[in-house]
């Protein structure tokens, strides 16, 4: 709040600000009952300190609840806090993303196979924790990005319906590689501020 020199006109400023959802003509009258009260005071008790005066008027706040309380106008609601997410939404996305990728291109090292589970495990819980993204959008998320690709391999790598062959399995890599990339650029266009 922006104080003046002058604490009369701090205090019916407050009010009228806490009073902003009464009629401007009621508003107004409120304000000048308030200035009218505490110039009469000051005239009948000149040694009373101007910052007690208008304690013993009251908070703005309380004043404004009696006021609207009144009138029967429903006071405005605060604005709910703005929830900011702590992780930012690039991070899910590439542990993810970024993981499957490596194991692609390094397909016989299994030490990268299990942290790049790992890594995908953290990201979908970071996803499916984030505030930048609805529940909808976090469950095709995470079936999408995550579930997916994971079903795809293990129906290619464990069953006998995939062709067997360097190139099948080149091109079965790069759909699902296609589907994780498609996946987490909709995500990120989606998400929230």
């Amino acid at each position: 709040m922006k104080t003046t020199a002058d604490p009369v006109r701090d205090y019916l400023a407050a009010v009228e600000r806490e009073t902003s959802a009464l009629p401007a003509g009621r508003r107004q009258e409120l304000v000048a009952d308030l200035a009218e009260h505490v110039e009469v005071t000051r005239a009948e008790q000149p040694a009373t300190p101007v910052g007690d005066i208008l304690a013993g008027l009251g908070d703005p706040r309380t004043i404004a609840a009696t006021a609207l309380a009144e009138a029967g106008v429903q006071a405005a609601p605060a604005p709910a806090p703005t929830r900011r997410g702590k992780v930012h939404p690039l991070v899910p996305l590439l542990m993810l993303t970024v993981p499957y990728l490596l194991v692609i291109l390094l397909p016989d090292v299994y030490a990268l196979r299990v942290g790049s589970g790992i890594f995908r495990i953290v990201g979908g819980v970071l996803l499916c924790t984030s505030v930048h993204w609805r529940p909808r959008q976090k469950v095709i998320g995470v079936t999408v990005i995550g579930l997916l690709p994971l079903v795809a391999a293990f129906i290619w790598n464990e069953t006998t319906i995939a062709p067997a062959g360097e190139l099948p399995a080149l091109v079965g890599n790069l759909i699902s590689l296609t589907v994780i990339a498609a996946g987490s650029v909709w995500l990120w266009r989606s998400r929230r501020a």
